[in-house]
Parts: structure tokens; sequence; C-alpha cells
């Protein structure tokens, strides 16, 4: 039995007012919903001003748009300011126009250890299938898209925001984590002056029990999508998970 699901991902410019650039995204998003997309995905911080106070708000037209389309948004991954603490999260807009929750980034990088509190839960959502989100950073560290997928992710997402020297190695993180859990991942970037795009939407394929990644690549602001079976990978992913040993 097949699980169809057409998933998609945007890849952003920077803007001079998170108003321009809200505008000029959701022109992507309705295209990719004229295309039947079912969930879609944009970059971590990619709006002038990350610091949200009021995410209904901001991304109203997202919300618009998700609810037209039948569509799932994960609009990026921004600052959440609260007079108890400051995380960066991932806020979910379901199919039906309204947020259904939020991700916490787990591993906080560099200089924002200093104000950002770490998230502590890997949660799942459910919307045309269960997805996790995987928040820039926390791709480097494999326990965290491992945590998703033993929760029951049939895809993860990545909104990043990732510098141009950074590109390679990053690239690696992001099929090495499909690899070992046997998972499909659509990792998002920014690409300007500084960050480096080639956002990632990453398929396997398989050949006489031996795995390979297949690549699609995004080139300048576009928005890009494809369809998956999820089932297909749900054997290998049983034996690759099978095949691993306690130790010490």
């Amino acid at each position: 039995m097949k699980l169809m699901v057409k998933l998609g991902l945007i890849q952003t410019a920077q803007y001079t007012d998170n108003k321009k650039g809200i505008l000029q995204i959701s022109k992507i998003l309705k295209k990719l919903g004229r295309e039947n997309t079912d969930i879609v995905c944009l970059p971590e911080q990619w709006l002038k001003n990350n610091e949200i106070e009021d995410f209904d708000l901001e991304f109203l037209d997202f919300k618009k748009i998700a609810k037209e389309f039948s569509m799932t948004i994960i609009p990026g991954a921004f600052y959440e300011i609260r007079k108890q603490k400051t995380s960066i999260i991932s806020p979910i807009i379901g199919p039906k126009g309204e947020f259904i929750g939020k991700q916490e980034k787990i591993h906080p990088f560099d200089y924002e250890k200093d104000k950002v509190k770490p998230g502590k839960e890997a949660k799942i959502f459910n919307t045309a299938c269960r997805f996790g989100v995987v928040i820039c950073y926390d791709m480097v560290f494999p326990k965290v898209a491992n945590t998703f997928v033993k929760k029951g992710a049939q895809v993860l997402f990545s909104p990043s925001r990732i510098v141009r020297r950074g590109i390679e190695p990053w690239q690696m993180y992001v099929q090495v984590r499909a690899l070992e859990n046997r998972i499909p991942i659509l990792a998002a970037n920014v690409e300007n002056h500084k960050f480096g795009g080639n956002s990632l939407i990453i398929d396997l394929t398989e050949n006489n029990k031996v795995v390979t990644t297949k690549n699609m690549k995004l080139n300048g602001e576009c928005g890009k999508s494809k369809e998956f079976d999820l089932h297909k990978y749900e054997k290998s992913r049983k034996i690759r998970f099978t095949d691993s040993n306690n130790f010490q």
C-alpha cells in the first residue's frame, strides 16, 4: 500500500522588512498550493525582524493560504520572547489555517546559547503525514533525528540558516541523517550574500540492498515540491533499526 504525499521547500532571499518578505513568499506558497503540495517548509530566521511578538498577526497571510489550499506550512524558525524565557521555535500552521503547535530548537548555536533556552522535546505532528522538525544546528546531533523517527516521523523538515562556508558539511549532515534513519529530509536555507542557499530535498533509492540519496537542490529564491511514497522506506528502516545492537 502506498502513502503518497507532495512535500515542498521554499528557499528565500533577504528582505528589508517583514511585510515585504511575507508578501513575496506568499506568492510562492500559493504556487505550491496550486500544485497540490501537502506540506511546505521555509528556512530559519529569514525575516529581517526574527523576534516575533504575535505569530497569528505576523503570519496571517500564511494562515489564509494554508486554509485555502488545505496545506501545512512550516513558516521557518524564529525567536519567541516571553518573560520567563527566550526560545527559538518553529511554529506549524495546519491545513485548516490555524497554528497546531511548535517545535523548540533543542541545541542553540554558538551566540544563541547566551539567551536561548534549549528545547526539551522532539514533537511529532500529524497532518498529511507524521513529521518532525529539526531546526538548523539540531541536524548536527544524530540523536535528534533518530528520536523523531523512533517516535513515528515519516519525514523530517529542517528550517536552517547556513553560511556559505558551512554548506558542504551541512549537506553531509542532512544526507547522513537521511541514510542513518532511512527517511526523506527536506532542509530549507536562506540564500543571499552571507547565507549559501543550496536547500535540499532528499529522497532515498535502494539497489540490491544498497541505499543511496537522491538529491534535489534549490537555486535562488524559489519553491520546489516532490511527491513521495512514504511507505516505501518502512521495510528498510525496520531492518536498519533491528540491526542496531546495544553496546557500551
